[in-house]
């Protein structure tokens, strides 16, 4: 088993224990709605870690605690996916095809408007 299977494994034991526990039943629309906000407010945990409050005096960096953070987010991610019905692998696939695609998109080979690439003169 590797690492990302391992991840989505630890994450399925972890929802359908709080599940269970707290009793909970949610539509799978509500599911995404309940992760995207929850992982909103992960999001915005990681900006207070790195100082986007221009108004305020800056902090120094805690790596721990945005590391603590971006950990948080990667929960909700993965709960996201298998709320979707997505596994490792397939969020591996779709990855790779969509990172391939970002390539072309920025090479001008991709069928999609909006991503030519200016001629250098």
């Amino acid at each position: 088993m590797d690492k990302l299977d391992k991840i989505f494994e630890m994450q399925k034991l972890l929802n359908d224990d709080i599940i269970t526990r707290r009793r909970l039943e949610f539509s799978k629309e509500e599911w995404m709605q309940k992760e995207v906000l929850a992982m909103l407010s992960e999001l915005s945990e990681v900006l207070d870690e790195v100082n986007f409050k221009w108004w305020k005096n800056p902090k120094p960096v805690d790596d721990d605690a945005l590391r603590g953070e971006i950990v948080d987010i990667l929960h909700f991610f993965v709960s996201m996916c298998l709320v979707s019905g997505m596994d490792a692998d397939e969020l591996f696939e779709r990855y790779k095809l969509k990172n391939k695609e970002n390539f072309d998109r920025q090479y001008g080979r991709s069928e999609k408007k909006g991503y030519e690439v200016p001629d250098e003169d």
